[in-house]
């Protein structure tokens, strides 16, 4: 990727991201490309590389606001890495909690699709189960 310079449409076919995602890290200041003279966007090296350390990191669940510290201890050759892995276990932690939430909510839909007789008839327990609560 040396001396390579591109627009926005090169950058977007070169990281695999959409154009209107790589104008949106530009507004919140995740990527900051140089201007030419006609204004146009000019992606360099560093901006597709900060891209791509974007687009991987949201690829794992990463938020964007922990993309931006992410990006800031990337950028920080002082850093620490234990403010790294800090991040990684936050995440993992969060990933663990969502796991047992998805597979709780396997659990009840199971339940649910296995005590319905798919027939012709009216009388569905999932349909009353979702109706449960629902004022009249």
């Amino acid at each position: 990727m040396k001396g390579i310079s591109m627009n926005i449409g090169e950058a977007s076919r070169a990281t695999g991201l959409p154009s209107k995602t790589i104008r949106y890290y530009e507004e919140i200041k995740l990527v900051i490309p140089a201007r030419l003279e006609n204004s146009y966007r000019d992606y360099g090296p560093v901006d597709l590389h900060r891209l791509a350390f974007v687009q991987r990191a949201r690829s794992l669940g990463f938020s964007v606001d922990e993309c931006r510290q992410l990006l800031s201890l990337y950028d920080d050759k002082a850093r620490a890495s234990s403010d790294v892995k800090k991040l990684a276990l936050e995440k993992l932690s969060e990933i663990d909690k969502k796991l047992i939430e998805l597979k709780s909510l396997r659990s009840t839909l199971n339940s649910l699709a296995n005590n319905c007789h798919g027939d012709d008839r009216p009388d569905c327990p999932i349909i009353e189960e979702f109706a449960k609560g629902i004022a009249k």
